[in-house]
Parts: structure tokens; C-alpha cells; sequence
């Protein structure tokens, strides 16, 4: 039973000694020399979790872990979604060059199809010029027919007198041919 009361009174002390206080100088030098042995450390009393508080504790810590891990998810979510929007915009990029190109040929073209357009010539011209080949045609045609007609009467008149030449000479006609 002693061991117990100076268990006890070591337990005290030591409660004290952990408190700050003034020093007394009432204190015996029995008090100080029980007190001076190794004493150990003061074991801590814990303080009973209670069930509301353990609850509200884990509630919290299962909502923070819910919460970065969505945080997480949410971020990988991000950057891959904002990977697939950048290749789309190059993508988008890439494409409206080629539009823009295309588009350039094509103005190329157009012009060219004018200038061409300018330069030649229409239905209007070709039967026009169509109808002045005719006209120049048929003028040669009746101009070839006339100088026919003159070269055959010249023949004509060298053959007759060629005839009145041969009956009055009664030579043998020699004709020349032209």
C-alpha cells in the first residue's frame, strides 16, 4: 500500500512539475528528493473519440479524398479535352489553308478565262467572218467564171482567124494552143 501513495504522490508531482507555477518555498527537501528520481514520462490521457466527432472527421476526410480524386479526374478530363480541341483547331488550320489555295487557283483560272474570253471570238464574229469568206469566195468564183469566159472568147476569135488565114493562104493551119 505504500507503493501505491508514493505512486501516487510521484503522479501528483509530476502533474504539477508539467505545470507552469511559481515556485513555493514552503516545498520540504523530502518532497524534492522524492521527485528527483527518473520518473519516466506522464502518460497522456486521451480524450474519448466521441461518435459524433469521429463521424464528422470521417465524413470530412471522405469527402476531401472524394474531392481530390474528382479534382484529379476533372483536371485529366481537362487536358484531354483540350488536346483534342487543339488538334482540331491545326486540323481546322491545316484545312482552311488548302481552301485559301484552292480558292486562289480558282481566281487564277477565272482570270485567265477572261482575258482568254476577251481575246476570242464569238459566235456573232465567226458567222460574220463566216459570211465575208462567202462573200470574197463567190466574188473570186465569178471573177475565175468572167476571166473564163474572156480567155475563151480570145480562143474563139484566134481560131476563127486563124480559119479566114488558112482559107485565104490554103496553107496548112498550124495552131497554137494557149
Amino acid at each position: 500500500m505504500a507503493s501505491s501513495l508514493t505512486a501516487r504522490r510521484i503522479a501528483s508531482v509530476a502533474r504539477q512539475a508539467s505545470k507552469p507555477h511559481p515556485r513555493f518555498i514552503s516545498t520540504t527537501s523530502a518532497l524534492r528528493e522524492a521527485a528527483s528520481p527518473n520518473l519516466g514520462v506522464a502518460p497522456l490521457q486521451k480524450k474519448p473519440v466521441g461518435g459524433i466527432r469521429g463521424g464528422i472527421i470521417g465524413f470530412l476526410f471522405g469527402f476531401s479524398l472524394a474531392s481530390s480524386f474528382a479534382a484529379y479526374r476533372l483536371l485529366d478530363e481537362y487536358k484531354q479535352a483540350s488536346a483534342a480541341l487543339q488538334a482540331s483547331v491545326e486540323e481546322l488550320q491545316l484545312s482552311t489553308e488548302k481552301i485559301s489555295a484552292h480558292v486562289r487557283r480558282i481566281e487564277a483560272v477565272e482570270k485567265d478565262l477572261k482575258a482568254l474570253s476577251e481575246a476570242s471570238a464569238s459566235k456573232d464574229d465567226l458567222s460574220r467572218l463566216r459570211a465575208e469568206a462567202k462573200k470574197i469566195y463567190d466574188g473570186l468564183h465569178i471573177e475565175f467564171l468572167d476571166l473564163r469566159s474572156f480567155v475563151w472568147g480570145m480562143q474563139q476569135d484566134v481560131h476563127a482567124l486563124t480559119k479566114k488565114d488558112t482559107s485565104e493562104s490554103k496553107e496548112p493551119p498550124v495552131m497554137a494552143r494557149i
